[in-house]
């Protein structure tokens, strides 16, 4: 196992304190918080110059996550979702105990399961859900290394780990759908 548990430890601090990290995830390098304090998801929104309205992917480590945090999903979804190997991101309805400004108008939430080692140790660790944006300007190409990441990017955030900062191999953004009555209807 590769040791990054110092940084995990300075991104619990961080996160616990209503920061915003700089982290590498399943897919692409992203910006995270806590989903569940909407001041923290508020300066991402003005570090990315996002729009307001668009709302945000929330990682999570297990199947009792989603269930905490959404409304009677289908159950059926959870087989669908042992049988990808691609990162897969869920859009589900009734979204619960998350900040208003990470649900979607509509009232739904995007949640992606992460099976990748450093997000799941940082997301049990904070015993919460973790915002996970792309580290990008919004509209600009999301960040697949860490050296692409914009130094403006780098200065907004309160911690960057030096885990996977020289790792050069890239992943694919995760693919997103929503589960309709057992269909799975493909957004991304």
């Amino acid at each position: 196992m590769i040791d990054f548990q110092i940084d995990i430890e300075n991104c619990i601090n961080v996160l616990r304190a209503g920061g915003i990290i700089l982290y590498p995830t399943d897919t692409v390098w992203g910006l995270g918080c806590d989903a569940t304090n909407a001041e923290a998801v508020e300066k991402i929104i003005v570090l990315k110059k996002r729009p307001a309205e668009k709302s945000f992917v929330v990682l999570v480590a297990s199947e009792r996550d989603v269930l905490q945090y959404t409304a009677a999903p289908d159950p059926a979804i959870f087989d669908y979702l042992q049988s990808q190997e691609k990162p897969t991101t869920v859009i589900y309805d009734h979204a619960i105990g998350l900040a208003e400004n990470v649900v979607a108008a509509d009232g739904s939430v995007a949640i992606r399961i992460t099976k990748d080692e450093f997000c799941r140790h940082l997301v049990k660790r904070l015993r919460k859900p973790l915002v996970s944006t792309s580290a990008n300007f919004s509209g600009i190409t999301p960040p697949a290394i860490y050296a692409q990441v914009d130094k403006e990017i780098v200065a907004g955030v309160d911690y960057v780990p030096r885990y996977r900062q020289d790792d050069t191999r890239q992943s694919p953004p995760s693919s997103i759908i929503r589960w309709k009555k057992g269909e799975v209807v493909k957004i991304r």
